[in-house]
């Protein structure tokens, strides 16, 4: 099967990009423009303050120390510069999508579809990872409050104890039901589970502030720069999901200002909460417990608060919070990976019934419960080992390609409007290409052979179904149609 340079970098016009998510929107059975900005910055910080902030320290103190501060500012520092980067291209190109729709209209086809299939390893692996800890959160605050728990056949995943995690099935129906429901309803309950969880950080942060000691600060960073650098690349994980607010572009009003500034509102409101809860957790107690409490399965943040308080209560409340935090990542993130793949059924890349929008609810139902069976599968029957680090790697993967989408439609459309410029151009789209490899390349040698397959089978089906029928290639194949686009965009790259 022979396919040539030219077929791999064939690129979508952003006028047809963009004209074709307009054409749909305004359509009686299209997707709806119902959310504004307060409801999409909730989504996004939805998408983020997940399971990792419950946990994550436990793994990343015994790596960095105290200096654990740090390597939340330096995944930070990683995640805002890809923001940066998605901010010019949000306004650019106000379509659904996200980073796929961003490297079709820069990089071509192939590379879309390879980036595309990152964003689903990103958020299919990340809804599985955070659905399994559902079951364990559940038993947790069942047992405080009822002296009950399931058994672990039914509530651990497989590998760790159990059979079939029942609850991590049961959390991902009952989010795609709610997505199939509409758009606006998901929007309204995700808004009061977004102000739960954030509720329940803010009362740790200020109750773990009441025993803050400085001497806990003393030995900063015991295993130095790099410490904090491997810190930094496993405490990305929390800061993963804020790429979700681009998918939802054709569902917003008024998407070239409102994406834009609900992406830098979402991540400037998480880096300061992450940060406050890092510097409050290692003020109240020692670096050296948090590897112990993380090895015997403890929750680090309810441990903490038990410790201050004296009390029981914690368990409660760290544990409702979780369940409520969980259940609001796995809507939201659901939400990402079904636009994602509408976008790339109306390229042709994936079959017609991903794009189905039922006209009554104005989402795509037949969509939302394919994906949401296949993610309930997975997280139910499958060993999830090493998945929180690959959907860290998907994540650096696809926002190297928007780092350099910027570049590259810099270049082939230098007068397509642009509501906001990325700063300090080029050296900012560089700098975030080069940092987000850096955390990559320091995740564990295994990530990057798991991530290898992934690719290897991506490109394997777009050879079999995507290339046969991309609608960018069926109108290419029509003399003159579009065909001068395409000649145009390549001779100028």
């Amino acid at each position: 099967m022979r396919v040539t340079a030219r077929q791999l970098c064939r690129r979508k016009p952003l006028e047809s990009m963009i004209g074709e998510a307009e054409s749909e929107a305004s359509e009686p059975g299209g997707l709806r423009r119902s959310m504004g900005l307060t409801q999409l910055t909730l989504l996004g910080i939805s998408s983020v303050v997940g399971t990792g902030i419950f946990f994550v320290l436990g793994t990343a103190v015994p790596k960095a120390g105290p200096g654990v501060v740090l390597s939340f500012v330096v995944a930070a520092v990683v995640a805002g510069l890809a923001a940066l980067c998605y901010v010019e291209l949000a306004g650019a190109i106000p379509v659904a999508g996200s980073t796929y729709s961003y490297t079709y209209a820069s990089l071509g086809e192939g590379a879309a579809y390879l980036v595309a299939w990152c964003l689903i390893l990103e958020y299919g692996v990340a809804v599985s990872t955070v659905a399994v800890s559902w079951g364990q959160y559940l038993n947790e605050l069942s047992d405080a409050l009822l002296g009950f728990t399931l058994p672990d056949a039914i509530s651990q995943p497989p590998g760790a104890g159990g059979v079939v995690n029942i609850p991590a099935l049961v959390v991902v129906l009952l989010c795609s039901l709610l997505l199939a429901r509409g758009t606006r309803e998901s929007a309204r309950l995700n808004a009061v589970m977004v102000c739960v969880k954030l509720s329940v950080l803010v009362l740790f942060v200020a109750v773990a502030f009441t025993a803050f000691r400085a001497g806990h600060f003393a030995d900063f960073a015991p295993h130095g720069a790099s410490g904090i650098g491997v810190a930094a690349s496993a405490v990305f994980f929390s800061y993963v999901g804020f790429d979700t607010v681009a998918t939802a572009s054709e569902e917003v009003r008024n998407p070239r200002r409102t994406i834009p500034l609900a992406l830098l509102l979402t991540l400037g409101a998480v880096t300061v909460l992450y940060i406050l809860v890092s510097l409050a957790a290692v003020g109240a107690q020692p670096a050296g417990r948090f590897g112990a409490q993380a090895d015997a399965g403890e929750a680090v943040l309810a441990e903490i608060l038990r410790d201050v308080t004296g009390a029981g209560w914690p368990v409660v409340l760290l544990s409702a919070g979780a369940v409520v935090s969980i259940f609001s990542v796995v809507l939201v993130t659901l939400y990402g990976q079904t636009r994602i793949l509408f976008s790339m059924a109306r390229d042709g890349l994936v079959p017609e019934i991903f794009r189905r929008v039922d006209r009554k609810r104005h989402t795509p139902v037949g969509n939302t419960w394919i994906v949401g069976a296949g993610v309930g599968a997975l997280a139910a029957f499958v060993p999830l080992q090493y998945l929180a680090d690959l959907t860290s790697m998907g994540t650096l993967v696809a926002f190297v390609a928007v780092a350099a989408a910027v570049v590259v439609l810099r270049r082939i459309a230098p007068d397509a409007p642009r509501p906001y410029r990325v700063p300090l151009y080029p050296v900012v789209p560089i700098v975030s290409a080069a940092s987000c490899l850096y955390l990559a390349w320091l995740l564990p040698g295994i990530t990057w052979a798991l991530f290898g397959g992934w690719l290897v089978l991506a490109a394997a089906l777009y050879l079999v179904f995507g290339r046969r029928h991309s609608a960018l290639r069926e109108r290419t194949a029509v003399p003159g149609h579009a065909e001068a686009d395409v000649s145009t965009t390549a001779a100028q790259a």
